[in-house]
C-alpha cells in the first residue's frame, strides 16, 4: 500500500514536471527592433506591449531601440540572426525585400481595409503586401501668424497655389531682420511634392529617370528660385539645423515640415503664434509626401514563433493600437482611419493655452488623400546624394537647373546600368 502511494506521488511529480516542461517549451520571446523618437511614444509602445503580454502570457516581448537602426539591422541580417519584428522605413522596403529578410504579410495583416489605402499601397511591392504601417507623417505648410499680420497678409489656406506661396515669401522676407519667407531644405524628399504638383513623375513607364521633363524643370526652377532670388533658403542660411528650428526661431516665416514638428514647436517655442495648412497646389493639383514605417516580420522564422510575431504586429496596429498612437504621438498620425478623430481630439487637450489651433492639424490628415510614397528602387542611395549635392549648388547659383538634371540623370543611368 505504501509502495502504491509513493508511486502515485512520483507519477504526479513526473506529470507536473512534464507539464512544466511543455509550458517552458511553449514560451516564446519576441524582440521588436526600432528606434526611440520620443519618451512619450516609447512609454505608449511599452504600455501596449505590456497589455499584449497580459493577454498572451506565453509570449514575452521586448522593445530594443537602436541609435542607428539601419546599420544595426543590416549587421543582423548579415549574421542571419535578426529580431522577429523590426521597423521598416518605406524607403528601405525595396532593398530589404530584395534581401529576402521581410516576410510576406498578405494574409497575416488584421483588417487591412481599415488602414489608409495609400499606406497599404506603400508597403506593397509588385502586388505583394509585406507589412502594416506603424504610423505616418505628411508634409504641410506651417506659417508664422505674427509675421503675416505684420506684413498685412491673409493667412495661407488650402486653396493656395505656387504663385500665392512665392508672393507671400517675397512680402515676408526681411533681410535686415534676418528673416526669409520660406525655408527650403536641400533635400530630395522636400522637393518631390513640387514635382508631383507640376504633373511630373520620377520614372517613366520603362523605369528610366524622367526628371528631364517640363514638369521636372519647372519644379526645380520654382524650388531653387526661393534661394537664388533671396526670398527663401536653407536652414543653415538662417543659423538653424533644420526647417522646424528656423521656423520656431522666427527666422523663416513659412516652413514645409511633417507633423513631427508639432511637439517640437510646442516644447521649444511655446510662445510661437503659428498655423498649419495644406501645401499649395501646382498646375497639376495637390501633392505631398507620406513618410512612414511599418512593422516588418522576419522572413527566417516559422511556426509558433512567426504566429506570435504577427500577433504582436497586429496588436500594435489594430484599432486599439491606432488609438494608442493617436493619444500619445508627438506628431505622427495613426494609420487607421477610425483613429483620425481621436488624433485631433488628443491635440485639442495637449495644445490648450498654446498659440496654435489643433484643428489646423487636419491639414496633415488631408494630405493622406493625395500623398506619394517616399520610396526609390533598390540601389538609389547614390542618386539621392547626388541630387542633394546638386540642389545645394543650384541654390548658390553655381550650377543651373539643366546642369543639375544632366548630372543626376548620369548617376541614375549608372545605377540602372550597373
Amino acid at each position: 500500500m505504501r509502495s502504491k502511494t509513493l508511486n502515485s506521488i512520483l507519477l504526479i511529480v513526473v506529470l507536473c514536471m512534464a507539464a512544466f516542461g511543455v509550458a517552458a517549451q511553449d514560451q516564446i520571446s519576441i524582440t521588436v527592433a526600432g528606434w526611440s523618437s520620443n519618451p512619450a511614444e516609447d512609454a505608449a509602445l511599452q504600455a501596449r506591449l505590456d497589455a499584449f503580454m497580459a493577454e498572451n502570457p506565453n509570449v514575452s516581448v521586448a522593445f530594443v531601440p537602436s541609435s542607428d537602426h539601419t546599420v544595426t539591422m543590416q549587421t543582423a541580417f548579415a549574421s542571419g540572426e535578426y529580431p522577429q519584428v523590426f521597423y521598416v522605413d518605406s524607403s528601405r522596403l525595396p532593398d530589404w525585400v530584395e534581401a529576402g529578410v521581410v516576410a510576406v504579410g498578405e494574409d497575416e495583416i488584421e483588417n487591412p481595409e481599415g488602414l489608409y489605402p495609400d499606406l497599404l499601397d506603400i508597403f506593397t511591392l509588385d502586388g505583394v503586401t509585406y507589412c502594416p504601417a506603424k504610423d505616418f507623417s505628411t508634409m504641410a505648410l506651417q506659417y508664422n501668424k505674427d509675421l503675416f499680420d505684420a506684413a498685412g497678409l491673409e493667412y495661407p489656406n488650402a486653396d493656395w497655389t505656387w504663385d500665392d506661396l512665392r508672393a507671400a515669401a517675397e512680402a515676408l522676407t526681411d533681410a535686415d531682420a534676418g528673416v526669409i519667407g520660406l525655408v527650403t531644405p536641400p533635400n530630395f524628399e522636400r522637393w518631390l511634392p513640387f514635382l508631383y504638383q507640376a504633373g511630373g513623375d520620377l520614372f517613366d513607364e520603362d523605369g528610366n529617370l524622367a526628371l528631364d521633363s517640363d514638369a521636372g524643370r519647372a519644379a526645380l526652377e520654382f524650388y531653387v528660385g526661393f534661394s537664388t532670388d533671396g526670398i527663401g533658403g536653407t536652414p543653415s542660411s538662417v543659423d538653424s539645423g533644420w526647417g522646424g528650428e528656423a521656423f520656431g526661431l522666427g527666422r523663416a516665416a513659412m516652413a514645409m515640415e511633417g507633423n513631427w514638428v508639432i511637439q517640437f514647436l510646442l516644447d521649444n517655442y511655446p510662445d510661437l503664434n503659428w498655423g498649419v495648412t495644406e501645401l499649395p497646389a501646382g498646375e497639376a493639383g495637390e501633392a505631398t509626401m507620406a513618410f512612414t514605417v511599418c512593422y516588418g516580420v522576419a522572413a527566417n522564422i516559422e511556426g509558433a514563433e512567426a504566429e506570435a510575431a504577427w500577433d504582436v504586429v497586429n496588436f500594435l496596429t489594430n484599432d486599439e493600437g491606432a488609438l494608442s498612437v493617436a493619444e500619445s504621438s508627438f506628431g505622427p498620425m495613426p494609420t487607421r482611419i477610425s483613429a483620425a478623430e481621436a488624433y485631433i481630439e488628443s491635440w485639442e487637450s495637449r495644445t490648450e493655452g498654446a498659440n496654435v489651433d489643433a484643428q489646423d492639424f487636419n491639414a496633415f490628415i488631408a494630405g493622406s488623400e493625395y500623398s506619394h510614397r517616399w520610396q526609390l528602387p533598390v540601389g538609389y542611395g547614390p542618386f539621392v546624394d547626388a541630387f542633394n549635392a546638386g540642389l545645394e549648388q543650384a541654390f548658390t547659383g553655381s550650377i543651373t537647373v539643366d546642369d543639375m538634371i544632366f548630372e543626376v540623370t548620369l548617376v541614375a543611368e549608372e545605377i540602372q546600368g550597373g
